[in-house]
């Protein structure tokens, strides 16, 4: 019988997101750990121990080949590691954790470092970049404008009020006109900003109009 979300959750959901903080990075960055940690310390402390407990249960007793093709089991994803080395992975990892709720201290505050945790921190401007400025954005809506205004006729007002929160404390961060374009890659945008703004403008032109009334798209 597979694993059903609330059991998924309750058993690996801590894990998975510490895990899932290594994709495209490799298991070996501390980065990773890191990022992990300042996010987590800012949003919800509490998860962090759980997060250790889960890594630690799964490394003390790892599923078998056919509990895993059944869908009993989280299955971790393929991040480079011989099967020999995972349990070690896994401990040092729930160490880190450790090491950071004893000494009750969280790295120090940043912009987001790795892919994990720009989507952690900024998941529904995530959202709006990747569903509505992919690659095939000028096929789908034509242009920008069109593109944002389908994202709020079909989004509830509160995720767009989420959505402005996370545009202005992405321009609080002192990243500049290049680690904004970088942001914006990051979070999952696949097109320029429409002429003749900058990545800073577009985003400050998105975060004033969602502000006026009915959260009105940039002219």
């Amino acid at each position: 019988m597979s694993l059903n979300p609330a059991e998924h959750d309750r058993k690996y959901g801590e894990l998975d997101q510490v895990v899932r903080a290594h994709l495209g990075l490799g298991p070996h960055v501390p980065e990773a750990v890191d990022a992990y940690l300042r996010q987590t310390w800012r949003t919800r402390p509490w998860a962090i121990a759980v997060a250790a407990g889960q890594l630690r249960a799964y490394a003390d007793n790892p599923p078998g080949r056919l509990r895993l093709r059944l869908g009993e089991y989280y299955r971790l994803p393929d991040l480079g590691l011989a099967p020999e080395e995972v349990h070690g992975w896994l401990t040092g990892l729930a160490d880190r954790l450790d090491a950071s709720l004893e000494a009750g201290q969280a790295p120090p505050p940043a912009a987001p470092g790795t892919p994990w945790e720009w989507r952690a921190r900024f998941p529904e401007l995530a959202q709006l970049l990747g569903g509505w400025f992919s690659q095939d954005m000028p096929e789908e809506f034509g242009d920008h404008e069109a593109a944002l205004a389908d994202y709020l006729e079909g989004t509830d007002p509160g995720l767009v009020a989420q959505l402005t929160g996370e545009l202005h404390e992405l321009l609080a961060l002192p990243l500049g006109e290049d680690g904004l374009a970088l942001a914006l890659v990051a979070l999952g945008a696949e097109v320029q900003p429409p002429a003749p703004y900058t990545p800073g403008a577009w985003l400050t032109a998105l975060a004033l109009g969602l502000r006026g009334p009915g959260g009105a798209p940039p002219a």
